[in-house]
């Protein structure tokens, strides 16, 4: 979720603030649960928070979530084999997926793990899809326009159609 702190945090509800400072920006996978009118709430295992609409990159969940248990898989005989607990997910964009933090008792391992190289070891139930639409807010068009510029495009505006 990308953020820069000349935006302020005021997209963030009051009490949530000192939580959601430490989570973002970072590239850890947060779950949106639902919409109440104002704000999304937000989780990240244990964590969850509020902050209202944003910009968000949607990413296809791969079934695995945070505290799940995992044995991972060796690939030859490149990895140790071992269970452990998934203790953090990131998105790696220049991947384009999810890689996975584990947790082997005590000890956080140091490198990460991508899906296929986890099996699940708790069976998870399937819950149907929700009834509620949660609303995604979209742009009406209204507000200020970026005046000035140059579009490189072939056949696109001309910079006097911007202003």
């Amino acid at each position: 979720m990308p953020r820069w702190p000349e935006n302020g945090d005021a997209f963030i509800h009051p009490d949530d603030v000192s939580l959601v400072s430490r989570l973002i920006p970072s590239e850890r996978v947060l779950r949106r649960d639902s919409y109440d009118g104002t704000y999304y709430h937000y989780r990240y295992g244990d964590l969850s928070f509020r902050m209202r609409p944003c910009l968000w990159l949607p990413i296809e969940a791969e079934g695995l979530d945070l505290a799940d248990e995992v044995e991972t898989i060796g690939v030859g005989m490149e990895r140790e084999l071992f269970i452990g607990v998934v203790t953090g997910m990131y998105y790696v964009r220049r991947k384009g997926r999810i890689l996975y933090r584990l947790s082997r008792g005590d000890q956080t391992i140091g490198r990460l793990y991508v899906r296929e190289h986890l099996r699940l070891l708790t069976e998870k139930r399937r819950v149907r899809k929700g009834e509620i639409d949660h609303p995604t807010p979209k742009w009406n068009g209204a507000g200020e326009r970026i005046g000035g510029f140059i579009d490189l495009e072939p056949g696109g505006p001309d910079e006097s159609a911007a202003d």
